[in-house]
């Protein structure tokens, strides 16, 4: 083997993603933390943003920030296929040149787009291992924004592209077993797709035994929070599929039975105003807070655990109804109750012992449940215990361990 490349037996990894790192991406800073973990040695390559370092090391990895900043999503599907063209010609020529000195066992690819894998193709010639890394299936996620079918043309150009670019690489992983399974219907091999969810990092996100389990029967307080009030919180991006204004709508129609009743809304996105808008329209000034202020991953467990309640409110689509919530994951970790719409990817991982499912779409199933969850606070506890058996299974330490495994594995080949 080369000299430079076994490097005293340190293995090199180059994760290539089209987002800001580290904050644009979790599930790129979780597992290159995992892979330093092991001894093996990180670098990624990403975009760079305004007044970024070209060139960073951030916690033990290398970052490497290209000359390319993302565009608004309102800027039209043009202006992102450019941009995605240009990053790829970047980071291909970029990767080839950083390859002659670090010669890399293993090229990680994250998508969107998918194509971005062929970043990887001077590497791999010289002996890399490629793996594709899909959080969304971009068919779906195309047909669903853009209101097409899946038979349609450009769906069916962009499904074309997503199956060479699978081809292309040694290995596809995907967040979801329904989606490993999408993948293989559409022409991949089993043993060639496998499913790193995304879970929660439970060395930030875990149970914190000091915390008033709501409706514990040892707790002398009948409310959970001191100030009173009954809280639910969602954090994240706020785009339209993912139902935010039903639950406004719920909490409309709730807020006479329920006066103390409170949501917190905590992100941003396109949809953010449009929600500002509902809320006064609806007069829920004092049910209602809007919160965009930047909080670090390692913080937000603090935030979350001022909540009474989580909430996944999402629609279901053809795209939607296939991701399995991060967000969602993160309540489950913290031991918090949860309602969330029972899409098919939702109701594929948890019952109705870990969280209260609504129909989807359905803002008068929706106020239901928040009001009998409201009311019976001895269910909002189950639930709360509900929670550790998914946690048991599902966790950090666990699925990161079989993801070093799978990278130790192909770089070995």
């Amino acid at each position: 083997m080369n000299s430079n490349r076994d490097g005293g037996n340190r293995r090199r990894h180059c994760m290539v993603v089209h987002a800001y790192y580290p904050l644009g991406e979790t599930r790129v800073e979780r597992e290159a933390q995992a892979l330093l973990g092991r001894g093996i040695e990180v670098d990624v390559v990403c975009l760079r943003a305004r007044n970024a370092l070209a060139l960073e090391t951030v916690d033990g990895v290398q970052v490497h920030r290209l000359s390319v900043r993302r565009h608004d999503e309102d800027s039209g599907s043009l202006v992102q296929l450019v941009e995605y063209v240009r990053f790829l010609v970047l980071a291909c020529i970029y990767l080839a040149r950083l390859n002659r000195r670090r010669r890399y066992h293993t090229i990680q690819v994250h998508n969107i787009p998918d194509f971005l894998v062929f970043a990887a193709l001077v590497p791999k010639l010289a002996g890399a291992r490629a793996i594709l890394d899909l959080h969304d299936l971009m068919p779906e996620f195309y047909a669903e924004r853009f209101q097409r079918s899946l038979d349609s043309l450009p769906v069916r150009l962009i499904r074309w592209q997503e199956w060479l670019s699978c081809r292309f690489a040694d290995h596809v992983v995907t967040v979801t077993e329904p989606w490993r399974q999408a993948l293989i219907e559409r022409g991949q091999r089993a043993d060639k797709v496998s499913v790193l969810m995304n879970v929660a990092d439970d060395r930030i996100f875990h149970h914190d035994a000091a915390t008033v389990v709501p409706g514990d029967a040892s707790s002398d307080r009948n409310e959970v929070k001191d100030d009173g009030r009954f809280r639910m919180i969602y954090h994240g991006i706020m785009g339209y599929r993912h139902g935010l204004d039903l639950a406004l709508r719920a909490v409309n129609l709730v807020r006479q039975a329920a006066p103390d009743i409170h949501l917190t809304l905590h992100g941003d996105g396109e949809y953010r105003q449009a929600l500002v808008s509902l809320a006064d329209e609806l007069g829920l000034q004092d049910h209602v807070h809007f919160s965009t202020y930047f909080v670090p991953t390692a913080e937000l467990p603090e935030l979350l655990r001022k909540a009474d309640l989580g909430i996944v409110p999402y629609r279901d689509g053809v795209f939607t109804g296939g991701i399995l919530p991060t967000k969602l994951m993160e309540y489950m970790a913290l031991g918090m109750p949860a309602i969330a719409a029972r899409t098919p990817a939702i109701a594929a991982y948890f019952d109705e012992t870990m969280v209260q499912f609504f129909t989807p779409g359905d803002v008068e199933d929706l106020a239901r449940c928040i009001l009998a969850l409201y009311t019976d606070r001895k269910r909002l506890a189950h639930l709360a215990l509900g929670a550790e058996r998914f946690n048991q299974r599902y966790n950090w330490t666990r699925v990161g361990a079989e993801y070093v495994a799978l990278v130790e594995r192909l770089g070995s080949r």
